[in-house]
């Protein structure tokens, strides 16, 4: 592969596979100014930011003033705002409302550059009390080092096995890289019960990547032991392709009814440009959550009036419920006051979910801000909702063990919207399937034990 095309392919390999920052080698302080005083409630959450009087210094990366937190991105690389975004709105409000009990966050963004994880992971070990909100695709990279030095995590999205569900993590949310398919409610809905005609013609197109291909292989197992037909099953170049005609045809002359993608949501946008461009539609497009944005509406405007997209949430509050969910519009309204301008997407709703984890866990200790503290702080929440921005979570469970829940959004022209299925919590949720265990061997989180350490390492 030529250098260019390489740096492509891994360009959308990022973009696939984890939401990013924007920025480099930031450090601040978020106080976004001079803003006034505010109250550190948020949704139904009492008190997750408020002023105090802190002693002095109980860990690494915490001082009288400051407590320092680790952010990864692949910024320098893709470019994307979302989790600098998040960390930027969170950190402004949470220390405009007196900090954690008077300590300001100071966030120190961890530039992976994709492939300098391990070099980012070692810094962060030197300065930082814990990372937060943050993800990077080859997140699996830096994982052996942080357990190392014991450095807890609250990762906004988690990309690769080594990492998923690995020790000292809270609160990272399903992920495909799980050694279960949490997405198992969402496809039963979609074959069984939403467009069951579909069932015996699923197509598959995954970027030829270790990763997506992977995903395409998890996927396909899930799906058959449910009782679909895998119709088409294909790989295009990561990099993408200049014409999408021969895989357009080739999922036509499959007769393929519903189409999963792994990959570019932009690669996405210019497939059903042509599908739409023949005529062809299908009953369904997985188009997954990286496509909850305004890029991939914007990209997929000639299309979204015929082709069906819908993606799962899993569980967590979508933006049109904002007039039902306080914490949904209180995100809304502190972004056009911190960051005006900046989309929301699934990656910062899934980062602000973090964000509050880490907050009320190190306001719950006190004076006596250690690791330790927090992530057991964080362990006893077992019906967590992030103050109504998900589903509850037991986050006392590994992430193997927890509650699946799973909502659909469906992308309109005016934009994406709640598709129309029977919740059975929250008004907005359907929780309680039981996801389907993967026979093959596709690898397993790495532990404290791994790498010579436990928990009661952890100070």
């Amino acid at each position: 592969m030529k250098p260019q095309r390489t740096v492509v392919a891994l360009m959308a390999l990022a973009l696939l596979v984890a939401g990013c920052g924007r920025d480099s080698g930031a450090r601040e302080d978020g106080t976004g100014g001079t803003a006034p005083a505010v109250a550190g409630d948020f949704g139904t959450l009492t008190d997750v930011c408020k002023p105090g009087t802190p002693g002095g210094a109980q860990s690494q990366g915490v001082t009288a003033t400051e407590i320092e937190v680790g952010v990864f991105s692949d910024i320098g690389f893709t470019k994307n705002p979302d989790f600098v975004d998040a960390a930027k709105v969170f950190t402004s409000w949470c220390n405009a409302a007196g900090g954690i009990n008077g300590r300001k966050i100071v966030t120190n963004l961890r530039d992976t550059k994709l492939m300098e994880v391990r070099q980012r992971m070692l810094e962060a070990c030197r300065e930082d009390f814990v990372l937060v909100g943050g993800s990077a695709a080859l997140d699996g990279l830096g994982v052996k080092d942080r357990l190392q030095c014991l450095l807890p995590e609250f990762p906004a999205q988690v990309s690769q096995a080594a990492n998923t569900g690995s020790d000292l993590q809270r609160g990272a949310g399903s992920a495909v890289s799980e050694n279960v398919n949490p997405y198992t409610g969402f496809q039963d809905w979609l074959i069984n019960e939403a467009y069951p005609g579909s069932k015996g013609a699923i197509g598959m197109i995954n970027g030829d990547s270790p990763i997506t291909k992977v995903m395409g292989e998890k996927l396909s197992e899930s799906l058959t032991a449910a009782g679909a037909r895998i119709a088409y099953n294909d790989l295009y170049p990561i990099s993408g392709v200049s014409d999408w005609t021969p895989y357009a045809q080739a999922i036509k002359a499959a007769g393929v009814k519903g189409l999963i993608f792994y990959g570019d949501f932009r690669y996405l946008a210019k497939l059903q440009d042509v599908l739409t461009s023949m005529n062809y539609k299908l009953d369904w497009i997985d188009a997954n959550s990286n496509s909850y944005n305004q890029v991939f509406l914007d990209a997929a405007k000639g299309s979204l009036g015929f082709q069906n997209n819908v993606l799962d949430m899993s569980g967590t509050a979508p933006l049109d419920a904002a007039a039902r969910v306080p914490a949904v519009k209180q995100v809304e309204d502190l972004f056009e006051q911190y960051s005006p301008g900046s989309g929301i997407t699934f990656q910062v709703l899934r980062a602000f979910q973090s964000w509050l984890l880490f907050a009320k866990a190190a306001t719950s200790c006190g004076d006596e801000l250690t690791r330790a503290c927090v992530y057991q702080a964080a362990g006893k929440e077992t019906s967590w909702t992030a103050g109504g921005l998900q589903a509850p979570v037991d986050l006392s469970k590994s992430m193997a063990d927890q509650p699946r829940c799973f909502n659909v959004q469906q992308a309109r022209p005016g934009g994406w919207e709640s598709a129309q299925f029977t919740p059975n919590t929250e008004g907005l949720f359907r929780c309680g399937f039981t996801p389907y265990r993967y026979r093959g061997d596709f690898g397993g989180p790495m532990t404290l034990a791994d790498v010579g350490k436990s928990i009661n390492d952890v100070k």
